[in-house]
């Protein structure tokens, strides 16, 4: 697995500043967090979504591609990260 943490610069209300994504070994995302403007977190995974979010369904870029577009910046994370993160919005 792989994991993502990418903020997204935009003044978009609706849309989530930051997208953290485990991927699998095909580049799609296995489970998902998104954070918002307002504070709200939603998720999406193998047992269930919130907020609307939900995993996608082509291969996710890499992180060299998804840098390349200035309204992007994305880190790859550990799995701990990852799993504190979920943990705390997924099951909240």
């Amino acid at each position: 697995m792989t994991y993502i943490d990418v903020r997204w610069i935009h003044e978009n209300e609706f849309d989530p500043i930051r997208l953290v994504s485990e991927l699998g070994s095909d580049s799609f995302e296995t489970r998902k967090l998104e954070f918002f403007r307002n504070g709200s977190i939603g998720y999406a995974g193998e047992f269930g979504a919130s907020h609307g979010v939900e995993l996608g369904t082509v291969p996710v870029p890499s992180l060299e591609e998804i840098n390349r577009d200035a309204e992007f910046k994305g880190i790859e994370i550990s799995n701990a990260d990852f799993e504190e993160m979920w943990s705390r919005a997924a099951v909240s």
